[in-house]
């Protein structure tokens, strides 16, 4: 007997292929296959094996592209966990001349992973060529104290033949963002460092937290281009394996951080609220929760900047907006932004928040409190970082060693081979995030879209990124032999 979900999930995936050809022709990605495709096997695609789905297997050697790529067997952390730029000259200085004969820093740019929220704002726009995808963000001296959080981080190019990086760039945007908790009390802030093209000084002098003594810091960043560098004061950083950096992810403290919060959560010095009941009788997803993730879930953040019309950037916050002559505010394109500022107001749900310092301590939501709140909701089935993660795998293929260093930023436990395999999480993906989407379809149709130049209204745009984290990781089902 067919289970009763999958008329359900056929009827929404043949939705989702007429719909999505209506709302807009600029796609984020080249679309591989069509969901009506994949809804016309999908009974059979349920119970049939589907291709490229066993997941990672420690002992199969990864191969890389460069010499430089480290593979780190299981169990074992890399010599080095941060990618060394090869240039930190300023973005606003011309080019040398032999800056063509540079090598390329970026052997593995991951260039399936990036943050499936930005559709067609990936293309750089307009008469000018695209800009440079892979930027160097070099860190302060000390950056989890408070000092070094408000010591603005520089923005270069990793490699200047390939153009410079300027942070008001909407295609080349980095963002820091800061999540401290007090062990003594469990008492949580949030704080979020500002980043400057190097050799420029900010709009306005950033705010100079005050932290508690024994105050733990965890540091995590996000992007708008392909791959972000870490560079300078990187001791306790992360932005991959030697030689093959997550992409648009990086964490500075964050295991520690999430041992601390843990801690207290134990102790019951921190209370993290429940989640809550959606308008639709359902509880309130999370940043674990298949109805929300896609193709590389808890990256971004939910940062934002201001910009003014000369390139320099200050923090936002209430004082800088009255002050300064903004011309934009640059957002990261995240999970964590669109399940805060979208699709939580849709559906009746409110964000985990703490005192923004940044702010003058306006409660303000953060990744690291998703991913607290997401791992004590307990979701079933629960969606957490797999081997078929573009950002997680090294060259295209599974990286046990990577997807854990991953995992490890986001308080998500080692990968298991055994359960955590590309095949269920396609499977989740299809099945949860199909429903809930026929579930909603009212009130996400009611709201407004990410983007509107890519999709009329929410439940568009969440149609078309279901379907492209579908082809990003590979989900393609087929039906069996004979």
């Amino acid at each position: 007997m067919v289970p009763p979900v999958i008329p359900l999930v056929i009827t929404v995936l043949l939705t989702i292929s007429r719909e999505v050809a209506l709302v807009t022709p600029r796609t984020p990605r080249m679309v591989r296959w069509s969901l009506s495709a994949v809804a016309a096997v999908l009974p059979i695609a349920m119970i049939a094996p589907w291709p490229a789905q066993a997941g990672p297997d420690p002992a199969a050697p990864v191969q890389a592209a460069a010499p430089a790529v480290e593979v780190v067997p299981a169990g074992r952390a890399p010599a080095t966990q941060t990618v060394p730029s090869t240039d930190h000259e300023s973005a606003a200085m011309t080019e040398d001349a032999d800056a063509a004969d540079e090598p390329d820093p970026n052997p593995d740019p991951g260039h399936r992973g990036g943050n499936n929220e930005r559709h067609g704002k990936q293309d750089g726009g307009g008469k000018d060529k695209a800009p440079n995808p892979n930027c160097t963000l070099i860190v302060p001296p000390a950056p989890l104290t408070a000092q070094g959080l408000a010591t603005p981080f520089e923005l270069v190019s990793t490699n200047r033949r390939n153009g410079p990086c300027h942070e008001a760039n909407d295609n080349q945007s980095a963002f820091v963002e800061a999540t401290i908790i007090d062990p003594a009390t469990g008492k949580l802030a949030i704080y979020r460092p500002l980043v400057v093209d190097r050799g420029t000084q900010p709009a306005a002098k950033p705010v100079v937290p005050t932290l508690p003594a024994g105050s733990v810091v965890g540091m995590w960043f996000g992007f708008q281009g392909t791959t972000l560098t870490l560079d300078g004061a990187t001791d306790g950083c992360v932005n991959g394996l030697r030689g093959s950096p997550f992409g648009q992810f990086a964490y500075c403290g964050a295991p520690a951080f999430f041992r601390a919060a843990n801690a207290a959560i134990g102790a019951g010095k921190l209370k993290v609220p429940p989640a809550g009941m959606a308008h639709d009788g359902r509880p309130c997803p999370t940043t674990r929760d298949f109805a929300v993730v896609d193709q590389d879930q808890s990256d971004n953040l939910t940062t934002r900047y201001l910009a003014l019309r000369n390139g320099r950037t200050a923090q936002d916050n209430m004082a800088n907006v009255a002050a300064l002559p903004v011309r934009t505010v640059l957002k990261n394109a995240s999970d964590n932004g669109l399940l805060t500022g979208f699709i939580n107001p849709a559906l009746g749900c409110a964000p985990f928040t703490a005192p923004d310092l940044t702010a003058g301590g306006t409660p303000a939501p953060s990744s690291a409190l998703n991913e607290l709140q997401a791992a004590a909701t307990k979701t079933t089935p629960m969606a957490l970082i797999p081997p078929n993660d573009p950002m997680a795998q090294v060259n295209g293929k599974p990286s046990l060693a990577k997807a854990n260093l991953y995992r490890a930023g986001v308080n998500q436990p080692p990968l298991s081979p055994a359960t955590d395999t590309a095949k269920n999480y396609c499977r989740n993906l299809v099945t949860v995030a199909a429903a809930r989407l026929t579930l909603d379809r009212a009130l996400l149709s009611a709201s407004p879209s990410p983007d509107p130049a890519a999709a009329k209204n929410l439940f568009a745009f969440l149609q078309q990124r279901l379907k492209t984290s579908l082809t990003d990781l590979a989900c393609a089902p087929v039906r069996r032999k004979g």
